[in-house]
Order: C-alpha cells, then structure tokens, then sequence
C-alpha cells in the first residue's frame, strides 16, 4: 500500500495525529483485513479505512482502534459481497483462518465479531445443506467427498452444493437470522477454528438436513426460544 495521502479538510496538525494514530494501527488493521479478504486486497481495504478515518469527525470518536477495526471489518465484508457477486470467491485464505488463537484478546475479540458478521450473512441466505458444504469447503477446506460423506449425498452433489451457495449469495438480499441460531454456529465454527475439533460444528450442520430450509427454519424450538419468539436479526446487502 502506498504512504497514506492526507487530504486538506482539516486543520494540518489534526491531520498529522490521525496519521500517526492511523499508522500506529495499519500493521494490525492489515492482518485483520487479510484474514477476511484472503487473497482480495486487505491493503485496499486500509487504504480505504484510512480515507474513511480523515473524513470522519474525529472529535465524536471515543476509541480510534475500535473504530479503525469497526470500519475495516466491515469494508472487508464488502470486498467479500462483491467478490461473490463477480465471482471470485478468494481459494487462497480459509474462513477458519479470520480466528488467530495467538493472538491478544482485544485481538480475538475483534476477529470473533467479524466471524460472526461472515457467519450472519451466510445463514441468512443459504439453505441448510449449501451452508454446510459451503461451510465445510470454504472454512476449512474439506475435500468434497468428505462433504458428500457427512451430508450423505455423492460428491458431484457435495460440489453442486458450494457452486449453488456461491451463486445464491451472489444474488439473494438476504433474510433474518434468530439470534439464538446465530449464537449456536458462531459457538460451534469458533470452536472448531480455536481447536481443530469440528465434530461439534459437524454434527450441527448435519443434524436433520433439508435443503430446503435456511438456517432460520432449521432448529425445532426449545423450551426457552422459538423461531416464532426469539429475537431476530435482519441481514441485508
């Protein structure tokens, strides 16, 4: 990425401290972008945080990190949107790879809330058998026999699945998502990132498969919370 341009709408001083507030963040803001975008331009992404945070009233922002982070999770979702919509879903980077056990908590955090944006927009949009081949295979890059086997369905369908689930994402302006459904696979894939172990997250997405129902529809209530009364959230473009 080439050096930050500061751009004459502020006074020169108050540019100057946003730069270095920006530049003490940009290796971190990298990475985060990276883990989202894979092989899509994180550095573009920053480039673009960076454009947003000179524009910005900076006296109404509290916490310059949380907002950087906020901004830059969110332009690299988008990244993701119009990749899908053109068709170039990035290989290079696994969803599992958004979530670095290694790294500090403010860290982790920031990455749980990113998983958890990727994972709103996916079970807002896909049925349940294209949201787990999709997740499986673009996750955590399982071969598609592997799918076929789980989703008991052969591997030209397995890989039907994930094509079908590009597509629909590509098209569809998304649905709602209840929060305790949402809670329950972003638990589920977090742990399997963290861990290696995905038999948790396998046996929630393999459990009682209909294709055609989405996420949303999927689960039978529990004594606490139905589809019918529990929170919902919406999820658009």
């Amino acid at each position: 990425m080439s050096a930050p341009t500061l751009e004459k709408t502020s006074e020169p001083d108050d540019l100057a401290a946003a730069l270095d507030t920006f530049l003490a963040e940009r290796s971190r803001l990298i990475g985060l972008a990276g883990r989202v975008t894979g092989a899509l331009g994180a550095e573009d992404v920053v480039q673009e945080a960076w454009l947003r945070w000179q524009r910005v009233d900076r006296r109404k922002i509290n916490n310059a990190a949380a907002f950087l982070t906020t901004t830059t999770t969110n332009l690299a979702i988008n990244v993701i949107q119009s990749a899908q919509h053109r068709r170039e879903v990035p290989t290079e980077a696994r969803m599992a790879d958004l979530f670095d056990p290694s790294a500090d908590p403010t860290e982790q955090a920031e990455q749980t809330a990113a998983v958890g944006e990727l994972l709103e927009l996916l079970t807002a949009r896909l049925p349940r058998a294209e949201l787990a081949a999709y997740l499986l295979r673009k996750g955590f890059d399982y071969p598609y026999a592997d799918i076929a086997r789980l989703l008991r369905t052969s591997p030209a369908n397995a890989r039907q699945l994930v094509s079908r689930a590009q597509n629909r994402l590509a098209a569809d302006r998304g649905g709602v998502v209840t929060d305790d459904h949402h809670r329950s696979l972003t638990a589920a894939f977090l742990t399997a990132a963290r861990t290696g172990d995905v038999r948790g997250l396998e046996r929630l997405l393999s459990t009682g498969l209909r294709s055609s129902q989405t996420w949303s529809e999927r689960l039978e209530p529990g004594p606490a919370c139905s589809a019918a009364t529990g929170n919902v959230r919406s999820s658009t473009t």
